[in-house]
């Protein structure tokens, strides 16, 4: 028998892992206008859901009222441009919102509660589904467990990494105020989905690197996972 006739290429997922300001954004990005994917930044999901439970009055270490409020919350997804964004009851947080010192302070500390984590792993690998209904060619996920957790199976795994000093300084460039070592130690040591290397990931550092670079570094990489279907 002959195999089926292929018309169109495979579905790529692409997994993005790294710290915070180690260029997993930028670079994500730039990756979904190149190839065509989804832009899925779980970090914004995670701030999405701060800034509701915080908006709410509840604190990380109130298991009870986590329990009780997560389940209610039944994020959905509003695809802007090649972006993922997440709604609750049918409000999408503001970036402004997102990026706040309120959020800033409390989302490592929520992002490290197992219930929270385990409220958001069936709707972050449901962003496949999202991307082939929106008929992209894939999606580029970037975050901090994505290729240990989420999609260890993706097809390219990423980790990117830089000294802390040059992420502190990207962050200032941004305007933002970000304690990188606190978030580095929380996002390490936490008990559920640290942040760790992916097995067989490509480790990239880009302290001395331009976006440009690590762009067209992964942009080869891609296309070597994914080489075009034969005419």
């Amino acid at each position: 028998m002959h195999p089926p006739f292929i018309t169109h290429p495979p579905f790529l997922i692409i997994a993005i892992d790294g710290g915070a300001a180690s260029g997993k954004s930028s670079t994500a990005r730039a990756l979904s206008e190149r190839f065509n994917l989804l832009h899925v930044d779980t970090g914004s999901f995670y701030r999405a859901i701060t800034a509701e439970l915080v908006r709410r009055g509840i604190a990380p270490e109130d298991l009870d009222a986590l329990r009780a409020t997560l389940p209610a919350l039944a994020p959905g997804t509003r695809v802007e441009g090649r972006a993922a964004r997440m709604e609750i009851a049918g409000r999408a947080p503001a970036p402004a919102e997102l990026r706040g010192p309120a959020v800033n302070a409390a989302v490592s500390h929520f992002a490290a509660v197992p219930e929270v984590r385990a409220a958001l792993l069936a709707y972050q690998r449901g962003q496949a589904g999202v991307a082939r209904a929106h008929g992209f060619r894939g999606l580029v996920m970037e975050g901090r467990d994505i290729g240990t957790v989420i999609f260890p199976d993706a097809d390219l795994r990423v980790f990117l990494h830089a000294d802390p000093e040059e992420r502190a300084r990207r962050r200032a460039l941004e305007g933002q105020q970000d304690s990188i070592a606190e978030r580095d130690r929380l996002d390490t040591r936490r008990k559920t989905a640290p942040l760790a290397i992916p097995p067989g990931a490509t480790a990239i550092d880009s302290t001395h690197l331009t976006l440009a670079q690590v762009v067209e570094h992964l942009s080869a990489l891609v296309a070597a996972t994914s080489p075009p279907p034969a005419a």
